[in-house]
């Protein structure tokens, strides 16, 4: 549980997380590539409504922040993949506990 002790260093660090989270549409990228590895169309078509222009600006930014990677395949015609890296993937916890509090917030305000 969080304290008052230490605040300054408990923001940094909540908004350092929601930095990189933060957004319509990273966390829909990394569930769709919680699968395995997908080629830009294929996450297109998962994330559905994203532009290809925002998604791939998305790809960037998670793949600055070390949480996917781009593969380029060396073959002809040339391919790209991505994936999540071991460092994504130690997001699974933390998408599990926001996917159960929506939940369970929706019951609570909606009703539903």
């Amino acid at each position: 549980m969080l304290t008052n002790e230490g605040c300054p260093e408990n923001m940094r660090a909540m908004k350092d997380a929601i930095d990189i989270i933060d957004g319509k549409w990273k966390l829909p990228i990394l569930i769709a590539l919680s699968a395995g590895s997908k080629r830009f169309t294929e996450i297109a078509k998962e994330v559905t409504s994203i532009s290809d222009k925002m998604l791939s600006k998305e790809l960037k930014d998670l793949e600055i922040n070390k949480l996917v990677t781009r593969i380029v395949a060396d073959e002809s015609p040339l391919t790209v993949e991505y994936s999540i890296t071991s460092h994504g993937q130690s997001l699974e916890k933390v998408m599990k506990e926001l996917y159960q509090w929506g939940i369970e917030h929706r019951k609570e305000v909606i009703g539903k």
